[in-house]
């Protein structure tokens, strides 16, 4: 598993599936089109750009290409890598079918392809990065001990903060942490004080 700095932009959840198990990094998904009306999403991306910086890896076919031009024209080219996998025709597995163009997606290339994309769009591979040198990060536990995960009211705090750091409202869990770990340190993150709307206690 290689730990990629940059946060890596994909089409959907397979895409992520795939990749997370060949990267170890924040990995965000664009939901398809759904990137073109989310402004809340657009943020977050133009957020995580300036902080980290991007890399996108969609699809090698036309509504692939549609998704990059249009993250192009909301992040600043300095801030954006493009990684291209091969054109591979045939089909994933869980499809039916194959797609309209019959070309492979992200879900169906093979780790050593994916890591070549991404090596030769620039992405930095943190190898020399030892354990005792990263910073320590924000975890699980330190939601639940923050009341935002396992507890009365957890829901509604989860909901504030992220409201607090203007995300989106649809974000898993471990899209949270993810994001949250990407945003801030974990002593950043503990100074934090969400709190739920008064006469919402229910989790």
């Amino acid at each position: 598993m290689r730990r990629v700095s940059e946060v890596i932009v994909v089409e959907g959840r397979y895409d992520k599936n795939t990749l997370s198990q060949v990267v170890d990094g924040v990995i965000l998904e664009t939901s398809g089109f759904g990137i073109f009306n989310d402004r809340q999403k657009q943020k977050l991306l133009r957020a995580m750009a300036e902080k980290h910086g991007l890399i996108v890896l969609t699809d090698s076919d036309g509504a692939g290409f549609v998704i990059r031009n249009r993250l192009r024209s909301i992040i600043p080219p300095e801030q954006l890598k493009h990684a291209y996998i091969p054109d591979r025709y045939g089909k994933e597995r869980r499809k039916r079918i194959a797609s309209k163009e019959g070309k492979l997606g992200v879900e169906g290339m093979e780790p050593d392809v994916l890591l070549q994309a991404l090596r030769r769009a620039g992405a930095t591979f943190e190898e020399s990065e030892t354990p005792e040198s990263r910073s320590e990060p924000i975890t699980k536990a330190d939601l639940y001990r923050k009341g935002l995960s396992g507890g009365e009211g957890s829901r509604e705090r989860r909901l504030a903060l992220i409201h607090m750091l203007d995300l989106p409202e649809r974000l898993s869990a471990n899209a949270l942490l993810d994001i949250l770990n990407a945003l801030m340190t974990r002593e950043e993150f503990l100074a934090l004080n969400p709190e739920a709307p008064a006469g919402r206690a229910e989790e």
